[in-house]
């Protein structure tokens, strides 16, 4: 199928997330040493998720680094297997791109469409399809993630 029916553009990477058992290690090497800023924090018992937001350029390009660790390392979801725990696409039309990739086999993380860490629109490609739906992300976590309208302009 060419780009002229695919009714989204993914515009370039929001983010990637690693994980760990201490996120004070990830810390220790992402901003210490590598001098990524960081700019945020986010919990969630739900996710299972106590992160640090660092982030890497500056601008509509910025691209975060979400550092991660679990809240409880026996539960799921376990943030930091694998330490590359997923990557986050720009799009800029969630709703569509969901609909149209759901139309194409795709099948999505429980969970749907729902405010992610960062305040924008997120929702996950699941690392493996199923029987109903196929398609997933080949072993990785995809996110998807509603860019907001300065960086569509950008992007065009």
């Amino acid at each position: 199928m060419t780009s002229e029916h695919r009714p989204f553009r993914v515009l370039g990477v929001q983010q990637i997330a690693v994980g760990g058992r201490d996120k004070a290690a990830l810390r220790h090497l992402w901003s210490d040493l590598l001098g990524l800023p960081i700019v945020g924090s986010f919990r969630s018992e739900r996710e299972n998720v106590d992160e640090d937001i660092a982030v890497a350029g500056s601008g509509p390009w910025q691209v975060e680094v979400d550092l991660m660790q679990p809240i409880d390392a026996d539960k799921k979801p376990r943030v930091h297997e694998p330490a590359l725990n997923h990557i986050g696409l720009w799009v800029d039309d969630l709703d569509a791109a969901v609909t149209w990739l759901s139309g194409q086999g795709v099948r999505f993380a429980p969970g749907g469409i729902r405010r992610g860490a960062s305040g924008h629109d997120v929702c996950f490609i699941h690392p493996r399809g199923d029987g109903n739906t196929p398609l997933g992300g080949e072993g990785v976590l995809i996110e998807l993630v509603q860019a907001p309208a300065e960086l569509i302009a950008a992007g065009r």
